[in-house]
């Protein structure tokens, strides 16, 4: 899952950031305004944390930039602000959340898998595709009952085709989605082949019935 921190405060960035990277999550982050409305506009996220006071502009309008748009990332606003008026402006805007400063990491985390779960999952924190259950907050993966053992990039690209099944995935979405704004500058698809071929090989070693079909020359699409 990849999520987008605006958050102009360095050492309290810094702190989700690197709490978050632990819990398995691609993280971006934007120290401000400006750069927030550029990574909204390039790229799509997960859950985005937005701050209310940046330094040059009101977070607010990230959210109705977001609405323009007409893209469906989470937000949770995280602000030192506690009045009901922020608040409830924020969850007109759009907002699904909203956590007041300070919080505890564990909360935020919390926060973040249910707001993921309601909007895409239904609620729920397992899927299940025929015969394989996939469990997001465990990030673990069965076949019939017998667990299989994938690496953390496994585990993301099968957990973004799970969430997008039978629907033509790009390879520039997953790879931004996977491998976050850093494979900007990869000069191929070549590390995407790579895992997409160890992901096929262990599903159909553990008799999974289902399909991670290539479109050729365009991407990829998980048919169940």
């Amino acid at each position: 899952m990849k999520l987008l921190i605006v958050e102009d405060e360095k050492g309290l960035r810094e702190n989700i950031i690197q709490f978050l990277h632990k819990e398995q999550y691609i993280v971006e982050a934007a120290p401000d305004f400006r750069s927030a409305i550029e990574k909204i506009s390039l790229y799509d996220y997960d859950c985005i944390l937005l701050d209310v006071g940046l330094p040059d502009g009101n977070g607010l309008n990230v959210l109705r930039a977001l609405k323009s748009k007409q893209k469906s990332d989470n937000v949770i606003i995280i602000s030192a602000k506690d009045s009901l008026d922020d608040k409830l402006e924020g969850l007109e805007l759009g907002a699904d959340d909203y956590l007041t400063k300070p919080f505890h990491l564990a909360e935020l985390n919390a926060r973040i898998k249910a707001v993921i779960r309601r909007k895409a999952l239904g609620g729920g924190h397992i899927v299940r595709l025929n015969n394989m259950e996939l469990n997001f907050d465990s990030r673990t993966v069965n076949v019939a009952g017998a667990e299989i053992h994938l690496n953390r990039k496994e585990f993301d690209i099968l957990a973004f085709f799970v969430v997008n099944k039978n629907r033509l995935i790009y390879k520039s979405a997953l790879a931004e989605h996977v491998w976050g704004d850093h494979m900007d500058n990869a000069d191929n698809f070549d590390f995407i082949y790579s895992q997409i071929k160890n992901l096929r090989k262990k599903l159909k070693d553990h008799g999974a019935n289902l399909e991670i079909q290539a479109i050729y020359g365009v991407g990829y699409k998980l048919s169940v």
